[in-house]
């Protein structure tokens, strides 16, 4: 069974629409048994990291995400809110993965970043399939730097981390729930870790 973390995320609705376009069995759920038993777990985001964890907060499931055993793939702000901390709202994060998240410079570039971007993956199984250099669709204020966690980058202001992996924990920071072929690919692939 594939878990949806139901804590009011905004992408919910279009990830549950991507997942039924590949026939995906999964539940939409905020209760703690149910994710920890999971196959796979999705946690989605869009919107602002401090409401997105009280929200997460309200729900007691701050200690359970931090637990969870099995792949799970965060997206855009469920991917930043794996990191230790966020400058949006100097919001205390989930802490599963080392390092801040950060603003992008509005004196160099116009934020958010919205609309499509190339995206530069590394040898990972979640990207079989697609090529070295792919396009996927991004809304995003904050960034995560490039670092040892890094398997994607991407380019807009600065390089930056576009997916993450630690140990089970998975994270991108574009939508492949609207980011056609190529993000399906994506979900598919996460599915089948």
């Amino acid at each position: 069974m594939i878990v949806i973390i139901d804590y009011g995320a905004g992408n919910t609705r279009s990830v549950m629409n991507a997942l039924d376009r590949l026939g995906s069995v999964y539940e939409l759920t905020d209760n703690p048994s149910r994710i920890l038993a999971a196959d796979k777990v999705i946690f989605p985001g869009v919107g602002h990291a401090n409401h997105a964890m009280n929200s997460l907060n309200q729900r007691n499931l701050i200690d359970v995400i931090g637990v969870v055993k099995q792949p799970l793939l965060g997206i855009c702000v469920g991917m930043q809110l794996l990191f230790d901390s966020s400058e949006e709202g100097n919001t205390q994060c989930l802490g599963i993965i080392e390092g801040t998240v950060s603003k992008f410079n509005e004196d160099k570039v116009i934020v958010p970043q919205m609309g499509w971007n190339t995206n530069t993956m590394s040898n990972n199984n979640l990207f079989d399939g697609l090529q070295e250099k792919a396009y996927f669709y991004s809304v995003h204020s904050y960034k995560v730097d490039v670092g040892d966690y890094t398997i994607a980058t991407s380019f807009y202001e600065t390089e930056y981390s576009s997916a993450v992996q630690f140990n089970n924990f998975y994270g991108v920071q574009f939508h492949p729930e609207k980011s056609s072929k190529q993000g399906q690919l994506i979900l598919k692939n996460f599915l089948e870790l």
